[in-house]
């Protein structure tokens, strides 16, 4: 399924990349790797990868920094940030950034692998054939979510770029309005098991959308906060194509 996507690994030491490349080539993947932010910016000048594998600690930019650099140019190519241990503030701070997913280090290649995976699954959901013949947009307050191109769109028709995890959070809450839906619920049915995201994972996702999706992120309409129970979209959700 995931034959021949173009993987770009950002990471300084040079035997973490070779180790990487041939590791993930051995699995079907086409890998390419770079030591710092400059040389991932004059990769992405000429070739789009599938998928960024980004190290959190980098000589001159930072993960962080090229993380955030990258979402407000409008780029929501996937990004797995791999962290030291003990790094969850962070961890934390790359997902608001945009990252869709983090590994620490040191890490066992079969579980990046496993990530690598799941993410391109998540990314992949709303192009499949069936989600396109199916209901193509959801239309909520002002906003409407195109499910086959995975954007999100005002009601000034600009678009509004989201991560690929920000997308999957919001496509189940557009599924399911005005249902009180846990943290544990949220983390099934938006990024699977297989994630294993930490327990702030939602709550930091829930916090990245309030900021795109509401006239006051400090009082937010849309995405309510239920007390001891979860989340819940206040919304009603038109189905059109």
């Amino acid at each position: 399924m995931y034959q021949g996507k173009q993987l770009l690994v950002v990471d300084d030491h040079r035997e973490i990349r070779d180790l990487l490349k041939r590791f993930l080539e051995q699995h079907g993947y086409q890998v390419q790797g770079v030591a710092d932010g400059n040389a991932m910016r004059q990769y992405l000048t000429h070739q789009q990868p599938d998928l960024i594998i980004l190290d959190l600690m980098l000589p001159g930019d930072d993960g962080l920094t090229l993380c955030r650099e990258l979402r407000g140019q409008g780029n929501d190519v996937p990004i797995i940030m791999l962290t030291a241990v003990g790094e969850e503030t962070d961890r934390i701070i790359g997902l608001e950034m945009g990252a869709d997913d983090y590994l620490p280090k040191p890490f066992n290649p079969r579980e990046l692998l496993a990530r690598i995976k799941a993410v391109l699954r998540r990314q992949s959901l709303g192009t499949a054939p069936a989600a396109i013949e199916a209901v193509k947009l959801l239309h909520f307050d002002r906003w409407t979510l195109d499910l086959a191109r995975r954007e999100l769109c005002d009601d000034q028709g600009l678009t509004v770029s989201l991560s690929t995890a920000e997308f999957d959070l919001l496509r189940v809450f557009t599924q399911q309005p005005h249902h009180v839906l846990s943290r544990d619920q949220l983390l099934d049915l938006a990024r699977g098991r297989e994630a294993q995201a930490f327990d702030r994972a939602i709550d930091t996702l829930v916090s990245r959308l309030r900021r795109k999706l509401e006239r006051d992120s400090k009082h937010p309409q849309l995405i309510k906060t239920i007390w001891g129970g979860g989340y819940l979209l206040a919304a009603d959700v038109r189905h059109g194509n």
